[in-house]
């Protein structure tokens, strides 16, 4: 069943955070003392301090960018590609047996959607996933991540499905690029929260331990489930609230107040 204007990505995350967690309400603990012993904030991209993104509705016409950049599909074609890419990873990504091995989106649309495409059309669509799966980052959480950075160390745990340059690049535009000391992109290795092994990544590369660390993100099924998984805190953001959760918060930007 597709509910409009809700990504299907959305859903089954959703669907499955019932399956694993109770559905309890948890009283954001606030103050600095709780938190006196961080010195690493592991935080999640979409939803956290990216927004807008996964742009994959039932109305989007993704041929418009793919033919701005030089693609030859036609517009039925281009869009059904894409289409059929996004809904083979979508089913996938909940998928317990993909967690440390989801497929890229190239291999995607090279393997399971179109085998005779040729790879400078292949290059374009990948291009177009990324395009539409990128969001935007708000001015306000831009100055936040900067007042953060000034007494933490701060690492990104994000999963996409499109190559990550696109991210890095809108990070740089939006000068936070040099804010993080660590970052895990699950297109690069495969691995997908709420697997531990991203924030263990992270973690070794800023060589710090658990106890140190504090995982902020809005999804209860892979933010608070990969952490726990890891034996690091997580505090909630948006409308996420949990039990398990050291704190649940409006947002990243009321956060904040008590982070700093």
């Amino acid at each position: 069943m597709t509910v409009p204007g809700v990504h299907k990505r959305m859903l089954s995350d959703c669907f499955s955070a019932a399956l694993h967690f109770p559905a309890v309400r948890a009283l954001a603990v606030k103050g600095n003392l709780v938190y006196s012993n961080k010195s690493a904030l592991l935080l999640d991209m979409n939803g956290t301090f990216m927004f807008g993104e996964d742009n994959f509705g039932i109305y989007e016409d993704f041929s418009k960018y793919y033919h701005k950049i030089g693609g030859r599909l036609s517009k039925e074609d281009a869009n059904s590609v894409i289409r059929s890419a996004y809904s083979y990873l979508d089913k996938r990504y909940p998928d317990e047996k993909y967690r440390h091995s989801f497929p890229t989106v190239e291999d995607t649309i090279r393997n399971a959607v179109d085998k005779s495409l040729p790879e400078e059309e292949i290059s374009k669509l990948v291009d177009t996933f990324a395009q539409h799966e990128i969001g935007n980052i708000p001015s306000e959480y831009i100055d936040v991540l900067h007042r953060l950075s000034k007494k933490y160390q701060l690492a990104v745990v994000i999963d996409i499905w499109a190559p990550k340059e696109q991210w890095l690049n809108l990070f740089e535009e939006s000068d936070i690029n040099k804010l993080f000391s660590a970052s895990s992109f699950s297109s690069d290795h495969g691995m997908v929260k709420p697997s531990p092994k991203p924030f263990e990544l992270v973690m070794k590369q800023l060589n710090i331990s658990r106890e140190r660390c504090l995982v902020i993100g809005d999804s209860i099924r892979r933010d608070l489930g990969g952490a726990s998984a890891a034996g690091i805190d997580c505090i909630l953001v948006g409308n996420a609230t949990h039990i398990n959760a050291l704190g649940c918060y409006k947002n990243l930007l009321e956060l904040s107040n008590d982070l700093y």
